[in-house]
């Protein structure tokens, strides 16, 4: 993408002083003309590139636009790195060479402390990387995406102004604007098929900030559960909502109660403990339950026959 060559010329020269159009031409493989028009662009950006003429001459920055590496401690680039590793876990371009440009010297010493490592990945791996490599170029050049979509109602087949590509807790999201519906809307990546980008493009809006809350698309706080848990899930609380999320009854049972925005999320959530839980509120959730229960029965005294 000609983004992408953009700022690479503009980290060579911060990191090498000066080069030249048939340097900078060979290594991003391109004409020299197109190098020139690139050069045109960054000074219209406002970044000025001194050219000399004659023997050791070549391409610069202005000294006043270059930065100080050594501004960068240790553990800001400590951050930098795991944050870029994360990323490459979901792409199929790796950005820390880029990185390695910049901070040649910090860069390659800290690729050796491996520190933190982050996975922003799952076993969708190969679907989601593709995904978010046509997500984000949609973003960044404002075209249509189209996509199958699987939620709790059924299938729908939705199109979408994309605007962000959102990680949040464990899970990826596409938010933008739902031509369908007219409204704004976050989807769930692993429930998304058949993304298309399409010849399609939208000017962007102005999103109302309102919409760009988007903790409230997660936060909990309107259905209150109250349940009592066996011992044996202690370990899921804590790791789910902390070490004071519960209190340890007398039976050695741990009563929980929580609120929760989503009815849906609350349902999944206390059915995958299966007996390891009882329902004490909502009354909803425990005429749920029994009814799974039921259901559940009739399913195997129905596949007892079936076998006789």
């Amino acid at each position: 993408m000609k983004i992408d060559r953009l700022i690479g010329i503009i980290t060579i020269l911060l990191q090498n002083n000066k080069t030249t159009a048939p340097q900078l031409a060979k290594r991003f493989e391109v004409s020299r003309r197109t190098i020139n028009r690139d050069i045109e662009d960054i000074c219209k950006a406002g970044i000025p590139i001194i050219t000399t003429q004659g023997y050791g001459g070549g391409l610069s920055i202005a000294d006043n636009y270059k930065f100080d590496k050594s501004l960068f401690t240790k553990e800001e680039l400590q951050a930098l790195l795991a944050g870029l590793r994360g990323m490459d876990s979901v792409s199929k371009k790796s950005t820390l060479a880029s990185l390695f440009d910049k901070f040649s010297d910090k860069g390659q010493h800290m690729i050796t402390k491996d520190i933190i490592m982050i996975d922003l990945a799952s076993h969708y791996q190969a679907s989601l990387t593709q995904k978010i490599e046509i997500m984000k170029k949609a973003i960044w050049t404002k075209h249509i995406l189209s996509f199958h979509y699987y939620y709790e109602k059924g299938e729908t087949k939705r199109q979408i102004e994309p605007y962000r590509l959102i990680f949040k807790w464990s899970s990826w999201y596409i938010f933008g604007f739902c031509l369908e519906r007219k409204a704004y809307r976050l989807f769930k990546l692993n429930r998304l098929w058949n993304l298309q980008m399409k010849e399609d493009t939208f000017f962007e809006r102005e999103i109302p900030e309102e919409e760009l809350l988007f903790e409230e698309y997660f936060t909990e706080g309107s259905i209150h559960l109250k349940a009592i848990f066996d011992e044996s899930e202690k370990h899921r609380l804590i790791e789910e909502y902390g070490l004071d999320s519960y209190l340890v009854c007398q039976d050695k049972k741990l009563l929980f109660e929580h609120d929760f925005v989503s009815y849906k999320n609350m349902r999944e959530w206390i059915f995958s403990f299966g007996d390891k839980v009882l329902i004490l509120d909502p009354k909803e959730l425990k005429d749920d339950r029994k009814k799974q229960a039921e259901n559940i029965l009739k399913m195997c005294e129905g596949n007892e026959q079936h076998d006789i």
